[in-house]
């Protein structure tokens, strides 16, 4: 009998498991499938936002987008195009019922639990595929899988002592090849990320001020220190450059903002002396704040336009 068995909503980032469905089959091959499971929620941010995976008898597939993954398993047989209309309700439910910064700051395991109802649900009308709207327009869903088909993962390929570290994201068969790193697109902006953006320009300018000051005061005094000159604009520099980081997204960016925050602290550290308190704790902390904000502001995946 072709049939829906589980389906569980993961964060693509890290792959903290949201919500999920309940099975009870305790065969070999579920517990097997189980294994897969977890070990391509570890991977999700590394392959394309629709995939699937054969595993004999069953198979799983899956749709990331916003940062978010929605995965189910299914027998072999089961309708491929009624498995991703079915992901596609639950990820149409789960945007209208939770908002990115929830998802994002979420730290527990199966923290929307309340959300398992749902999956039930859906998860029973696709068992019992008498029971789906007779007005349900699949056409569109066939044309769009026949136009971008599911990226096809081996067995082989899940099981490789590396993981998917030899699948080449442009290998990917769908309406055209998935842009490098540089270019991928990152999730929403955040009501926090907006006002670590503005913050960060606001100690960017004081920076950039207090650097023209210090050379107004070193021309007109020699005795003035030209090191002091070179922090204020060191200091520019690199709070303009976390908010490029926020905006866009490069190779190694968590790392290159935890460098400059660093210079932040640097630049504030030698500039103790003509700095209060209150000043030196503002840019740090606005510096920290920043760099929290450009790391949870993750790459998406590209979302999917089925139209079911």
């Amino acid at each position: 009998m072709s049939m829906i068995l589980s389906a569980s909503v993961v964060r693509v980032r890290d792959g903290l498991p949201l919500s999920a469905s309940t099975d009870y089959d305790q065969s070999t091959g579920m517990q097997e499938c189980r294994k897969y499971f977890k070990m391509l929620s570890k991977k999700l941010s590394q392959l394309p936002d629709r995939c699937t995976l054969k595993t004999g008898q069953y198979n799983i597939n899956f749709i990331s987008s916003l940062g978010v993954s929605y995965m189910m398993l299914c027998t072999e047989n089961y309708p491929s195009v009624l498995a991703f209309c079915f992901l596609d309700e639950l990820q149409k439910e789960f945007i209208t019922t939770y908002n990115m910064m929830k998802t994002n700051t979420a730290i527990r395991p199966y923290c929307f639990i309340e959300f398992d109802n749902f999956i039930q649900r859906t998860k029973q009308r696709y068992n019992n595929t008498r029971s789906l709207s007779t007005k349900m327009n699949l056409a569109d869903m066939q044309t769009e899988i026949k136009l971008r088909p599911p990226y096809q993962i081996s067995v082989s390929e899940l099981g490789s002592a590396n993981g998917f570290s030899h699948i080449s994201v442009g290998q990917y068969k769908g309406t055209g090849k998935i842009s490098a790193a540089p270019h991928q697109r990152l999730e929403p902006v955040t009501l926090p990320g907006i006002v670590s953006f503005v913050l960060s320009l606001l100690c960017g300018a004081l920076n950039l001020i207090r650097g023209f000051h210090a050379i107004e005061s070193l021309l007109q005094n020699e005795g003035e220190d030209f090191s002091y000159v070179i922090a204020f604009f060191l200091g520019t520099v690199a709070c303009l450059y976390q908010c490029y980081l926020f905006v866009y997204y490069t190779g190694w960016r968590n790392a290159k903002s935890f460098l400059t925050f660093g210079l932040i602290c640097l630049c504030n550290m030698y500039l103790y002396e003509l700095r209060n308190l209150w000043q030196l704790f503002f840019h740090v902390t606005v510096g920290a704040f920043s760099t929290l904000q450009i790391r949870l502001r993750q790459p998406q995946g590209k979302s999917p336009d089925y139209n079911v």
